[in-house]
């Protein structure tokens, strides 16, 4: 797989330092879901996945501003665009909205398919077709994520299980086009302007979101959000999309498949919800195929 859409490994940096980069980002990512868990507790999902946007916008805009960094070009700023819909919009807003009523370590197993998404959409965007292997693992990850939503749903696909595959999507689209424009762009400056370029939309939608709330949030719920903001939605693209313009797209996402274990242990450990054996099982075995495709 990394034949698609990688470029070659840059010899002046160590591919230790580049696969360091990467985990830090994915460290932060893991995070991702259970944070998101407790900010809904208090806040709409919609709001959750504006504020988020406009709290780390406005701190990306402040960084582009002290910086005085360049503006992106035609072209970047279509890569940009695309990469908005995906990591502003789509996977924030519709995960948060996927774990009102789904577990984060359930979410986890759904969302150890992104590698697998922003591989698929970086070898579309570059043009090159994937080996035939690569589309029948593909397949059989996906038969195997369903199986266990089928299962976990007795029978029947939750509301949440459509939200995040929904939020799954987005998120490869997000990090295949970020990861190409930071190539040319730079890791951190590529968020920032994603951000950045999100707040006449992001602001308004969280203004407007807030109105009708009556009740104060809890603090643990305004701390999450806060994480969010800060954390998931910009400080954890500086190095992720840093390594991906180093190292290359496909070649980098394998180290986003230790995210739903580290999900799951948070989810577990912090959350303490209860992670029985075929969750464990199913993160297992999904990694294994998405391993399996990326040498297809």
């Amino acid at each position: 797989m990394s034949r698609s859409t990688s470029l070659p490994m840059p010899s002046t940096a160590p591919a230790l330092l580049i696969y360091l980069y990467a985990f830090i980002g994915v460290t932060v990512f893991a995070f991702t879901l259970p944070m998101t868990r407790l900010a809904v507790q208090s806040f709409d999902p919609w709001l959750v996945g504006m504020a988020r946007a406009s709290i780390a916008g406005v701190f990306a805009a402040i960084i582009l501003l002290a910086t005085r960094s360049r503006r992106p070009t035609a072209s970047e700023w279509r890569g940009i665009a695309l990469s908005c819909t995906g990591v502003i919009v789509g996977w924030p807003v519709f995960s948060s909205i996927a774990m009102q009523t789904v577990p984060s370590s359930h979410g986890a197993v759904l969302s150890g398919l992104i590698p697998l998404a922003t591989a698929i959409v970086a070898s579309a965007r570059s043009g090159e077709p994937l080996s035939r292997r690569f589309w029948m693992l593909s397949l059989l990850g996906a038969v195997l994520v369903l199986l266990y939503a089928f299962y976990i749903g007795e029978g029947a696909l939750q509301t949440g299980d459509i939200w995040l595959a929904l939020a799954v999507f987005m998120s490869g689209v997000g990090y295949a086009e970020g990861g190409r424009v930071a190539r040319t762009l730079g890791g951190w400056r590529t968020i920032c302007w994603c951000l950045a370029a999100s707040l006449p939309l992001t602001i308004p939608a969280t203004l407007w979101l807030t109105f009708p709330m009556t009740e104060m949030p809890s603090s643990q719920s305004v701390m999450a959000l806060l994480y969010l903001a800060l954390f998931s939605s910009l400080l954890g693209f500086f190095p992720w999309y840093k390594a991906m313009a180093m190292g290359g797209v496909a070649r980098i996402g394998q180290v986003q498949l230790a995210q739903p274990f580290l999900t799951v242990l948070i989810s577990a450990v912090w959350l303490s919800e209860q992670v029985d054996l075929l969750t464990w099982l199913s993160c297992i075995v999904i990694i294994a195929i998405i391993a399996a495709s990326r040498r297809a």
